[in-house]
């Protein structure tokens, strides 16, 4: 194909994969992307290193000198002593991190109820779901379509409810745990919620929250919010890096007015074993309480992470521009030079990347990435296809060094092309066999006369398995890996594959006994064998690809080869292939067997049961 033409399709190509992704990250983005991303935005995080938050939020902890002294959880009336003392000492606002949720005794709730109404203050909701992940996707127009919808809220009890404003507690978090997003905005059937952080920045500054498509205004101050309403949450440091007093101090009275007095002070449990922690990448136990007052911090001073639909949409056009660029270098040099270009390139743009999210703007770097790297390598891959003719030659030589195909799957890839096209998950027996101290043989004997030793070991082999309606999966170096149960499994693939193994092992005993040039080196062999489910599919693409199989019954029927060795045997079998192959088997018929033996595999946790097999003639 003409070099030009080659180079506008992979232009073209490349440049509508990246539209593609850059389209889904803009709706939603792509959970395997999202995750990627978590683990980059934890790198670009420690690179630019903890910093000193604004000194607006106090945290007073219900630490381990709390609970010793006073018990844990608080009760009502001690709660209610704390937020007195606080309260006293002119907050800003007082929120308390707590879940309200079931009444106490009467006295601890009523000066509970009678410290909140002392000054402006907000108590904890939380909201729960059907399910554990929500996704969400972009509405223009609808600030609030691509909130999740809550099945059910566990809101505070009315008396406190109606003494003190009321936010949910909710934090979105990555696999991993570590806190991402704050959901400003909670949605229910009938009712909507501000986030805990959102309602205590509102309580503290005076003014009532308005939505718009892709902020949150709290009066002139405009805070950014990605899709669903979602604050980007980013840590100052590790555990208390925002400044943090314990409860025993301001129950004794012994609490600084420097630490309260026109301040947000937030209650909430740090004690050891609380539960209520997460990993972030400074610390791996932040309390929830520091998690809710840094989203406090970003929402009141407005110095969070810029994360919203217009840092998507920049995202999306990096994404194009650099698969173009990349594209476009590796059409334009394909020599060392042009390879530095390319990597001074990357490093540009990874500088960038790193330089705007320390000045509080998170772009994606995971989605230019995804978008750039495979297009170049592909395309890179291409020209030396045409340049040097490499994989054509590697194409013919796999051709060539697969000959041997395992018995019925050639004609029913000919009748059914899609076969294993998507992976098969269904029952299987699988033999493996492999020849022991062969690696050393050719020092003696020399390269090819092993090759052709080789040869007729895989002969035997690839004779047994079309005799028992076996498939050769792979050979691998002086092994092989035998499936029954393609192209479709059978009520008798476990005995026709106990057949096989034994007559492995009888003929392959014979063979090594006809080569007299094998007993110096003490060439041997092990056969395992197993069945159960096995997860079947084609790997590679167009013209390279094959057969394979995995899953733990492939791992078990690979380690019991390692059984037999280790017990002298030629043959160790699973009770299951066992049991399945049934009394009349031809394994008591032709042998002895040993077992059941209680086993431990290579590996593997826990034990299974497996069989020796002896021929009669040993």
């Amino acid at each position: 194909m003409n070099h030009r033409l080659l180079t506008v399709i992979a232009l073209l190509l490349a440049g509508l994969w990246a539209a593609a992704l850059g389209y889904t990250h803009l709706n939603a983005g792509s959970g395997f992307l999202d995750r990627i991303e978590a683990s980059l935005a934890d790198i670009r995080s420690v690179i630019v290193g903890a910093k000193t938050p604004p000194p607006v939020v106090s945290i007073v902890a219900i630490d381990d000198r709390t609970a010793a002294a006073h018990g844990y959880p608080l009760d009502r009336a001690t709660l209610a002593r704390l937020a007195g003392a606080i309260t006293a000492l002119k907050p800003k606002a007082l929120a308390i991190d707590i879940l309200l949720v079931d009444p106490g005794p009467e006295a601890g709730d009523a000066a509970l109820t009678a410290a909140l109404r002392g000054g402006p203050s907000v108590i904890a909701a939380a909201a729960t779901f059907a399910q554990s992940s929500q996704r969400v996707t972009d509405a223009a127009g609808d600030p609030l379509a691509a909130i999740p919808e809550a099945n059910q809220l566990l809101l505070p009890l009315p008396r406190f409810a109606e003494a003190a404003a009321v936010g949910i507690v909710n934090v979105a978090t990555d696999q991993t745990g570590t806190p991402r997003f704050i959901p400003l905005i909670s949605r229910s059937a009938d009712r909507l919620d501000p986030a805990f952080p959102l309602r205590v920045a509102s309580v503290a500054l005076g003014v009532d929250p308005t939505i718009e498509p892709d902020a949150i205004m709290l009066g002139k101050l405009r805070i950014p919010t990605d899709i669903g309403q979602r604050l980007p949450v980013t840590f100052y440091g590790g555990h208390g890096s925002i400044a943090t007093f314990s409860a025993t101090d301001a129950l004794d009275g012994k609490l600084s007015a420097d630490a309260v007095t026109g301040r947000i002070v937030v209650i909430g449990s740090t004690v050891t074993g609380g539960g209520d922690v997460f990993p972030t990448p400074f610390d791996p136990v932040m309390p929830g309480v520091e998690v809710m007052s840094t989203a406090i911090t970003h929402l009141v001073t407005g110095d969070g992470m810029v994360r919203d639909h217009r840092t998507r949409l920049i995202d999306a056009g990096i994404a194009v521009g650099l698969t173009l660029v990349l594209v476009s270098l590796v059409a334009w040099r394909r020599s060392a030079a042009g390879y530095i270009i390319i990597v001074l390139t990357l490093i540009v743009w990874a500088m960038i990347n790193l330089s705007a999210f320390a000045h509080g703007y998170w772009l994606s770097a995971a989605l230019p990435i995804a978008a750039a790297l495979p297009p170049a390598l592909i395309f890179g891959a291409a020209e030396l296809w045409l340049d040097r003719g490499r994989a054509r030659h590697f194409a013919e030589q796999s051709a060539l060094l697969q000959r041997i195909e395992a018995p019925g799957l050639g004609e029913w890839l000919a009748r059914d092309p899609n076969f294993l096209a998507a992976p098969v998950r269904q029952n299987a027996a699988v033999i493996f066999i492999d020849l022991s101290g062969f690696t050393g043989l050719s020092e003696n004997v020399g390269p090819v006369a092993v090759s052709e030793m080789l040869s007729g070991f895989f002969e035997l082999v690839d004779e047994e398995a079309r005799a028992h309606g076996g498939a050769i999966t792979s050979f691998m170096g002086d092994g092989a890996m035998i499936l029954f149960g393609l192209p479709e499994p059978a009520d008798d693939d476990a005995a026709r594959a106990a057949a096989c193994a034994v007559s492995l092992c009888e003929r392959t005993r014979a063979w090594l006994q006809a080569h007299a040039g094998f007993a110096p080196k003490k060439i041997g062999f092990k056969v395992g064998a197993h069945c159960g489910p096995i997860v079947a599919s084609r790997l590679g693409t167009g013209d390279r690809q094959q057969i394979t199989a995995a899953g733990d019954t492939i791992n078990v029927g690979s380690r019991l080869m390692e059984v037999a060795a280790r017990h002298g045997v030629e043959l160790a079998l699973s009770a299951e292939i066992v049991r399945a192959a049934g009394p009349d088997s031809v394994l008591t018929q032709s042998g002895r067997m040993e077992g059941p033996l209680e086993t431990a595999l290579r590996g593997r946790a826990s034990r299974i049961d497996v069989w020796l097999w002896r021929s009669r003639t040993l």
